[in-house]
């Protein structure tokens, strides 16, 4: 018999090493690679053009039906679904620890059981007593949720395999589970990759739709081999901070909808709440204008989110080197921003220390949120406060231009909605959604507007 093939497989990215070595080639991660048994070198000069069964090729314009969808009964759940559960589907819930992902997932099995469905939740961290204390602590101690607590795939599949199978299988978490088909610890790449693809398997055979909770690393990435991501449905993000109220859940994959959808809970005792108005969590009441200080109207999806973006500049005397600090937004483009303005504009950030903060701990990514940077910037600069009544936005070109953004309209209809009565747009808005509106074409026509020099 062929002697086994030695190789070394990094537990941070996959790459696969002939050797050990302290750091990887691929991902600069120090001490990764784990030793594991490869294929022989029989296997893999072995060809396989003979031996196999014919597969049947259908046609793309072939009849089928839409997927049938259950509800989860949290209707900012299935948002970020895209409508609901699918079954035979299978999806991965990644968040940082504690940010709520057990408590969403608990709360969504105890809604599909209370319905009737068949709902198993398997833990691998937890006891069965512990799950079952937090439910009572969530009003949901009476669902008929069959759990268990296991980390042996083949012990999960065994049983579940000889009876009806469920209409939701959640499995807290994929990093410790174990297959006895492959050496190794649970959570290493072979391992997390193996048990995923059993799991996955299973919910596709017997349609039960599978969510798979990840955990993440310290920048935020699902933890383990990243074609985890590939082999399932969804992926789907829990965001926020633990010290603020709120949570996102965002899907950054969805083979069945769309990724451009979002959302929004609110931390409670009774477990995690649905957010019908998210603007109310990231705008605050202000009694008198304050300098630096703009609302933006971002989508998410086809949701508008109003945010509050706040910006403060110090004056350095001493010559020492001014610092940029940047939360919930991207700093390159608070650096492309600045640019504009001291080569555009004339305005000169050079002595002066800049800190940008998106309000309640919310994240941006949308180009059109650069209008209400800058204008916040030159609020902050000039200590001149904006209109507490207006919204902003638009993207900012490096030639100073102010360009038009998608989605105007809802974005001024959900400002109108919360009481704003005008807004500082591009040129090329028209539907005012009942607003007033200021266009401007440059930013330099901005900053003159807001030193009141037009």
């Amino acid at each position: 018999m062929a002697k086994p093939k030695k190789r070394f497989v990094c537990q941070e990215c996959g790459t696969v090493a002939p050797r050990w070595q302290g750091q990887c080639e691929d991902c600069g991660a120090w001490n990764s690679l784990v030793e594991e048994a490869g294929a022989t070198v029989f296997e893999l000069k072995h060809h396989l053009q003979n031996g196999g069964r014919d597969v049947g090729l259908v046609g793309l314009d072939s009849d089928i039906k839409l997927p049938d969808r259950a509800s989860t009964g949290i209707a900012e759940f299935d948002r970020a679904l895209g409508g609901g559960l699918v079954a035979g589907s299978a999806t991965l819930l990644g968040g940082d620890p504690g940010i709520g992902k057990s408590t969403l997932l608990l709360q969504t099995a105890a809604n599909l059981a209370k319905r009737g469905l068949d709902v198993a939740y398997i833990s691998g961290e937890e006891a069965v007593d512990q799950v079952r204390l937090r439910a009572r602590r969530l009003g949901l101690g009476d669902a008929p949720v069959q759990l268990a607590a296991a980390t042996s795939v083949r012990d999960i599949l065994t049983t579940l395999g000889g009876a009806k199978p469920p209409a939701l299988l959640i499995i807290d978490s994929i990093q410790t589970m174990h297959s006895d088909l492959i050496e190794g610890a649970p959570g290493t790449v072979s391992q997390v990759r193996a048990s995923a693809q059993e799991l996955i398997r299973f919910a596709k055979e017997r349609g039960t739709a599978l969510v798979l909770v990840g955990h993440v690393t310290k920048d935020g990435s699902i933890a383990g081999p990243r074609v985890l991501e590939h082999m399932v449905d969804t992926v789907l993000a829990f965001e926020g901070e633990r010290s603020h109220q709120y949570r996102i859940l965002r899907a950054n994959k969805n083979r069945f909808g769309g990724t451009d959808e979002i959302g929004v809970f609110a931390m409670a005792d009774s477990g995690l709440a649905e957010v019908g108005n998210p603007s109310a969590l990231f705008l605050t009441d202000r009694a008198e204008q304050v300098t630096g200080a703009t609302v933006f109207p971002a989508l998410e999806g086809t949701r508008p989110v109003l945010v509050e973006i706040q910006a403060l500049t110090v004056r350095l005397s001493s010559g020492a080197t001014p610092r940029r600090a940047v939360v919930g937004w991207d700093s390159g483009r608070l650096a492309m921003i600045l640019a504009v303005l001291e080569a555009r504009c004339g305005l000169s950030f050079s002595t002066a220390e800049v800190y940008l903060n998106i309000s309640g701990g919310y994240r941006i990514s949308d180009p059109a949120a650069d209008l209400a940077v800058a204008a916040a910037l030159v609020s902050a600069l000039a200590e001149r406060p904006l209109p507490s009544d207006a919204v902003l936005f638009g993207e900012v070109s490096l030639s100073g231009e102010v360009r038009p953004v998608a989605h105007a309209g809802l974005r001024l209809k959900e400002a109108a909605k919360l009481g704003f009565q005008r807004a500082l747009v591009p040129p090329s808005v028209q539907d005012t959604g009942g607003m007033e509106l200021k266009q401007f074409r440059t930013l330099a026509n901005l900053v003159d507007h807001i030193l009141g020099r037009d």
